[in-house]
């Protein structure tokens, strides 16, 4: 039995600010945010928008009613949680429909969290052959205004469903991981924003993916050259690129060449949405697999997941037979190139606005927001979200 991604799903709000004018902003040269962190236009969540919402839009284009039978495990995985005790898997669970039978939770470690659940998930469909597992990446990632991390914001989620016999991806063995207690990125549960040590966790990103990289190569037998691409978590994206340079030279000429060039599609979501921490290596698979058209059934995509705190871990995936038709990218374009544009202005009166937390009764503009799922209002403590 093969195991893998069935279906992907994607969404990001429908606000971005560019980043030329938030350079501008803040008299920064534009090619520091652009060149130096690689990054175009940061995705921005209106008060209607929260990580349940995200997650739920993202599943909602990819799961039918033969799915919503099927589905008897929900895991989401995020860093930007809504509640200390409640999962928010059971908001996404009642919003698509899915049945009661299911179980349904959410886990945490930072950027790494998808991948944890994705390696949960191959795990209980290996006992039970004909489940489902629908696994959530959504956050919203914060540093706060006029920081050092601002730039690499953002907001979105990816939802996949993991089965046997997938349509996209299969899932291979092995996976290789470790773990090192470390102080690189963090965020105290009385913190709104979080804190970052970047010289630190640029340092330990690159140092955590040559270990897992070098430990997969003797695991597996392979080499850069089985490689047609590979895919990492992209935090901002020229930190992957940072780290595909540093095994370059294992490969030839053409080996260079044909994983430089599908770097280049995989970053371009993540280069117009920005970090959606455990969602951001997904995004980047997705747009790999939307844009690029050379890619084939057969092909070996590597995967490197980064979670600071941290965890690491390395895996790889085959493509499937006419996987390209079990994508949305029509969807997905349009969606990205039907976005508004904030000034910086608009921007930073969004980002200053919060939801109430001492119970008071708000009501959301829901009209302005193009999105089929909504955080419509807060009530005694409670959200209480729309599908419209």
């Amino acid at each position: 039995m093969t195991i893998g991604i069935d279906k992907i799903g994607f969404y990001t709000p429908h606000l971005y600010v560019d980043m030329n004018d938030l350079a501008e902003a803040r008299d920064v040269d534009p090619g520091k945010f652009t060149i130096g962190i690689g990054q175009e236009k940061m995705a921005v969540a209106p008060l209607t928008q929260d990580p349940v919402t995200l997650a739920a839009n993202a599943a909602w284009e990819i799961i039918d009613d033969q799915d919503r039978d099927a589905i008897d495990f929900v895991i989401f995985a995020t860093e930007s949680g809504i509640d200390h005790s409640k999962s928010a898997a059971i908001y996404v669970h009642q919003l698509l429909g899915l049945k009661s039978g299911a179980r349904c939770i959410e886990v945490k470690q930072a950027c790494y969290g998808a991948t944890a659940a994705i390696q949960m998930a191959k795990g209980h469909v290996a006992l039970h052959p004909e489940s489902k597992v629908l696994v959530l990446g959504s956050d919203i990632a914060r540093y706060g205004l006029n920081t050092g991390g601002e730039v690499t914001q953002g907001a979105g989620a990816v939802a996949l469903l993991i089965g046997q016999d997938p349509r996209i991806m299969t899932l291979e063995e092995p996976s290789v991981y470790a773990t090192e207690d470390i102080m690189d990125f963090w965020r105290p549960v009385y913190s709104e924003m979080a804190f970052v040590d970047g010289k630190f966790s640029n340092e330990q990103y690159l140092a955590f993916f040559n270990r897992v990289w070098e430990q997969y190569k003797s695991e597996s037998g392979l080499a850069l050259k089985d490689f047609a691409a590979i895919c990492f978590h992209l935090p901002y994206t020229k930190m992957g690129l940072k780290a595909l340079r540093t095994i370059l030279d294992e490969g030839d000429e053409a080996v260079q060449e044909r994983l430089k060039a599908n770097f280049q599609m995989s970053q371009h979501y993540n280069r117009n949405v920005g970090n959606i921490y455990t969602g951001s290596l997904y995004l980047s698979l997705l747009s790999l697999l939307e844009l690029q058209d050379e890619l084939k059934a057969g092909d070996r995509i590597g995967l490197y997941s980064y979670g600071s705190g941290a965890v690491g871990e390395f895996f790889s995936g085959i493509l499937q037979p006419d996987y390209k038709q079990h994508l949305h990218v029509q969807d997905h374009k349009a969606m990205l190139n039907s976005r508004e544009a904030l000034t910086v202005a608009e921007y930073e009166d969004i980002f200053k606005s919060t939801l109430p937390t001492d119970g008071t009764t708000v009501e959301l503009d829901v009209e302005q927001d193009p999105a089929p799922i909504v955080l419509a209002s807060l009530a005694d403590h409670k959200r209480q979200y729309l599908s419209r």
